[in-house]
């Protein structure tokens, strides 16, 4: 590669990068709507990035703060051999970690640990629950239980995925819940249930219906871990599939964190497409 230079203007670039982008999400399935609802996603603060070329080449960074410490993204990269010039140039702004966003593959990027997935799939036109499984709203006065347990295991879930101390993870849980959940069990636009069998509560749902176009977004899907190993986790899928269309979607899409490879397994053999993939890696390990 030759010497990268930054640009002044991002014209001639972006045009090429939201195509690619649009490109990943057509081949992963997305329908036109919703390719170009998460391109919105992707772009959202791309006016903030810095642009360089070679003439050939494009890479795409920033450098922003999460949870305290500063962080580099790699938001484009063009050519295998661009990263280290990212990578340096990420340092220089003071980045003690380097995050990238992937689809298709981890590439050049397989040395940096998985951190997070979005996964996605058509709903069933007509998903069953299986059999002696029922599904009903989560009570009012279930509520601040099941908020007490569903923040606890998102706090580990992060720490688990390696990206933040169990300190920032509870700030960016607090943040989060404060974010998507402003009104409690009465937020618009959520719903939560609860799946019983044989006459128990074995696990919770917690869904956003219209996430993005045509798509509920599973916040959680949980099946209590006293109930695991008994058929639940694809049971669970099912229900996500059963509220999706429940909510007058067509897709079900969620979020898992690198270091749980469980999930991700039955995720691959329940035909759950990865639509973005975070990785990172601290510099100093670099």
């Amino acid at each position: 590669m030759s010497v990268m230079e930054i640009v002044p203007d991002q014209g001639e670039w972006r045009g090429g990068f939201e195509e690619r982008v649009l490109a990943s999400y057509r081949a992963a399935g997305c329908s036109e709507p919703l390719a170009r609802g998460l391109l919105e996603r992707t772009v959202e603060n791309i006016d903030g990035w810095t642009v360089a070329t070679d003439g050939c080449e494009w890479i795409a960074v920033e450098v922003t703060q999460d949870n305290g410490t500063t962080v580099g993204r790699i938001h484009d990269l063009t050519a295998p051999e661009g990263r280290v010039w990212a990578e340096r140039w990420c340092a220089e702004q003071g980045a003690r970690r380097v995050e990238v966003r992937l689809t298709g593959g981890a590439g050049g990027f397989a040395d940096y640990p998985v951190r997070q997935q979005i996964r996605m799939r058509a709903a069933a036109e007509r998903p069953r629950l299986p059999t002696g499984l029922t599904v009903r709203p989560l009570k009012e006065e279930e509520y601040p239980a099941w908020y007490a347990g569903e923040e606890a295991g998102y706090i580990k879930d992060i720490v688990r995925a390696g990206a933040l101390t169990a300190e920032q993870a509870q700030k960016k849980s607090d943040r989060d819940f404060a974010r998507y959940l402003p009104e409690g069990y009465r937020t618009p636009g959520h719903a939560f249930y609860a799946m019983e069998a044989d006459g128990q509560v074995v696990g919770t749902g917690w869904v956003k219906h219209a996430f993005l176009p045509g798509v509920t977004f599973g916040f959680s899907l949980e099946v209590y871990e006293q109930h695991r190993g008994k058929g639940y986790g694809r049971a669970a899928m099912a229900v996500g599939e059963w509220a999706a269309r429940h909510g007058g979607d067509e897709a079900m899409m969620f979020n898992v964190f690198g270091g749980n490879e469980v999930a991700m397994s039955l995720y691959d053999s329940t035909g759950y497409t990865v639509l973005d993939e975070y990785r990172s890696i601290n510099l100093q390990a670099l």
